[in-house]
């Protein structure tokens, strides 16, 4: 419902109900306040050249500029893509990764450019020299080959011909990059928040937490919105957090609604879930349902990450299965120090022989965390690993006779540590284990299979290579 505390005087109007939000949205009075523009290649001329601030016949024209570059990109590629690499920076991964997909030259200047552009984008009146310069820098490398490609003249000649159409077409591109750099980063981060313990932290965050909360609409002429009144010239702020806790049982609003729902909302979801739980395309557990009804590309992307499998478990003795599993990835590390420096693909994701010796420890370091806190009482931590969604530097490093020493030692240590551990619980403590999660059984059983990582480097013998190449 409108907020009763607002006066004609002040002419802004907030609603909170879902159908009033989803009615205004579609009204086409109400359009987003107009900008004013300026020279080319300033931040006051991208905001009213793109779509996001258009409205009529220009919005429709501007939107399939969008479309259109839309249309050429494959959300599992940028899935892939956002897996692949790690930025301390979201907002600098989310775009990075769109702009390498995009075809674009120098992706992460791009993408640290982009963030300057950002800061003001969602300003009536920006003064702000460095966006300014931002714009101007960008504005001739949004053309995939082109000649000015990298070039830094005239912002006007920016075009593939230097044609008005060619122009507008790359600022409309700087506004899908700066989409990705605000809504999509934010999105990552309260998936991060809201994330511990959930099978699809990206619908939780949609539904609870969203990115984008509220929405601003100016009336180009006077309306109505849930019967109250809406004079020509007044602000409308739409509250989508609150329209979406209104009514849970439809779909989340952070996309917007018809007509003007985000074009780049499957693409935006699959840059989040990469970012968010690497490459891993496991449907969700609830085959692929996205929290608040997203549309089937949307689910499948928002739950690309979905809560491991149960682990099955034998008559092995937990105790004697780490060691064991160590033994075999250290017989085949010893075949690495020959390593040609090409990585190795597997399940979509890249794999060194550092990448496989870091995860192994990585998983073992993980359960053994889980394992010692639920046994003290205390609640545990969910992990901050990148893990085989990164590919760092030193993964890439040679893997030296010295390397293999010290992953001998560190992951040996590591064997008895979890061998004695699990030695000293009795079968009640190992199948009704205290605390949140599955039984100390299973989670011995389930870091055995950290064979994966070195399985994929597999044994590099030139006469018995095991992975293709």
């Amino acid at each position: 419902m409108a907020d009763p505390t607002a006066s004609a005087a002040v002419a802004v109007l907030s609603f909170t109900r879902y159908e009033d939000v989803t009615a205004a949205l579609a009204d086409p009075a109400l359009v987003p306040p107009p900008a004013e523009s300026g020279p080319v290649g300033g931040m006051a001329w991208l905001r009213a050249t793109v779509a996001r601030f258009s409205t009529g016949e220009r919005h429709a024209v501007r939107r399939a500029f969008v479309e259109a570059d839309l249309a050429g990109l494959d959300p599992d590629a940028l899935r892939l893509a956002a897996a692949a690499g790690f930025e301390a920076d979201v907002r600098v991964q989310a775009v990075r990764v769109l702009a390498q997909v995009l075809g674009l030259a120098e992706p992460e200047a791009v993408a640290r450019a982009v963030g300057v552009v950002a800061r003001s984008y969602f300003v009536e009146r920006p003064e702000d020299p460095e966006a300014d310069a931002a714009v101007a820098w960008l504005l001739p490398r949004m053309f995939p080959g082109s000649e000015h490609a990298g070039d830094a003249g005239d912002a006007e000649d920016a075009g593939d011909a230097g044609d008005a159409e060619g122009v507008e077409r790359a600022a409309n591109r700087i506004g899908l990059l700066v989409q990705a750099c605000d809504a999509t980063a934010t999105l990552v981060e309260h998936a991060r928040a809201a994330g511990a313990g959930r099978a699809d932290p990206l619908g939780a965050a949609l539904r609870h937490d969203p990115p984008v909360r509220t929405m601003r609409r100016r009336a180009a002429r006077p309306t109505e919105v849930g019967g109250v009144p809406v004079p020509a010239g007044a602000d409308v702020l739409l509250d989508v957090a609150a329209a979406q806790a209104d009514r849970p049982d439809l779909p989340p609003l952070t996309f917007g609604a018809p007509p003007r729902l985000c074009p780049g909302r499957t693409h935006a979801l699959a840059v989040a879930a990469g970012i968010l739980h690497g490459a891993s395309a496991v449907p969700p557990a609830d085959g692929g349902a996205s929290d608040g009804g997203a549309s089937e590309g949307e689910a499948s992307a928002a739950g690309a990450f979905a809560a491991e499998p149960v682990p099955a478990t034998d008559d092995r003795d937990p105790v004697g299965l780490v060691p064991a599993m160590v033994e075999h990835v250290l017989a085949l590390a010893e075949t690495w120090t020959g390593w040609d420096g090409r990585p190795v693909t597997a399940d979509g994701r890249t794999y060194t022989p550092h990448k496989a010796i870091r995860r192994v420890t990585d998983h073992l370091l993980d359960h053994l965390a889980e394992l010692e806190a639920r046994l003290a009482g205390e609640p545990t931590r969910p992990d901050h690993w990148h893990a085989s969604a990164v590919t760092t530097p030193a993964d890439l490093a040679p893997f030296t006779p010295a390397d293999l020493d010290e992953a001998r030692s560190r992951l040996t240590r590591l064997a008895r540590i979890w061998s004695a551990r699990l030695a000293a619980l009795d079968p009640d403590q190992l199948d009704r284990s205290p605390g949140t999660g599955w039984s100390f059984r299973r989670i011995a059983f389930h870091v055995a299979e950290s064979a994966y990582y070195a399985n994929a480097v597999g044994d590099l013998r030139p006469h018995e290579r095991t992975t293709p190449r």
